[in-house]
């Protein structure tokens, strides 16, 4: 591995104003969007989980709302500060595909329903339909958490459907010849995806009742220097970090978790409240 283990400096991001190109069922939980927009070029991105911050329409609009040339650590309290009736409805996604020839951002959406503003939009999309995104425009910036050490001698990611975006990013990224372990939890079988796989990757798919900590306890893993990327429900991440730290003895540097949502709590909760999930 190349990566380094200390994380870079803080990159600058700009505002994109961009519409739908196209939208597409990848599976029937999970939406693909692809958008373009006259600026998308400028657009960078490191690959693996990077994040982006994705401003939809609120209701009765047709355009977000969104806090314009407002410097990198203000711009969370001017989106707060905008009227809640007309700023944009902001929510965080990862990059699935940034392609320069054509320019157009790809993202996937996790969809359940009309529960939550982003399925019931990603649900809905069409040819057209306004959007606007936070984004780098730089590779290397802090808007990615994958970042295995050089001495890392094989990967294990877990993930539900919300970091599976993720997961497919990663597993793009690393070398052929890094040994990878994956587990991912989705709704129903119907919704395992085609993934990209090195020449020691082994992908296991997990769906209700079975869950990510108990695959995980029961399965033999390589020998050698690891390092692990959890992510996903908040209490998931917990129990599998928990297990990896306590029971396998992996050390806590080695381990990067992020709850990208807790059951029963909306992300306008957890933003109003300034928790994480």
């Amino acid at each position: 591995m190349t990566t380094p283990a200390a994380s870079p400096a803080t990159s600058p991001f700009r505002f994109f104003d961009l519409h739908v190109v196209r939208a597409t069922a990848l599976t029937p939980s999970m939406i693909r969007v692809v958008f373009g927009g006259d600026d998308v070029s400028r657009m960078a991105s490191a690959g693996r989980d990077q994040r982006i911050k994705l401003f939809l329409p609120s209701p009765g609009h047709d355009a977000p709302a969104v806090p314009r040339d407002v410097a990198d650590p203000d711009r969370y309290t001017a989106w707060r500060s905008l009227d809640p009736s007309t700023r944009g409805v902001m929510r965080t996604y990862t990059i699935r595909e940034l392609r320069t020839s054509p320019a157009e951002l790809t993202v996937d959406f996790a969809v359940h329903g009309d529960e939550g503003p982003a399925s019931r939009w990603a649900l809905r999309a069409t040819v057209g339909d306004r959007v606007g995104v936070l984004a780098p425009v730089v590779e290397d910036n802090v808007a990615y958490e994958f970042r295995p050490p050089v001495d890392t001698d094989w990967v294990l990611l877990t993930a539900d459907a919300s970091a599976l975006p993720a997961v497919a990013g990663i597993l793009g990224h690393l070398p052929p010849t890094m040994p990878v372990r994956a587990w991912i939890e989705v709704p129903t079988p119907a919704d395992h995806q085609p993934l990209p796989a090195g020449l020691d990757s082994a992908i296991t798919w997990l769906t209700t009742p079975a869950t990510t900590t108990e695959a995980i306890r029961a399965a033999a893993l390589p020998a050698g220097v690891p390092y692990a990327w959890v992510a996903g429900e908040s209490s998931t991440v917990k129990s599998v970090r928990r297990h990896l730290v306590r029971d396998r003895g992996i050390p806590r540097t080695r381990v990067q978790f992020s709850g990208y949502w807790r059951n029963g709590t909306s992300e306008d909760h957890l933003m109003q409240t300034e928790e994480a999930a």
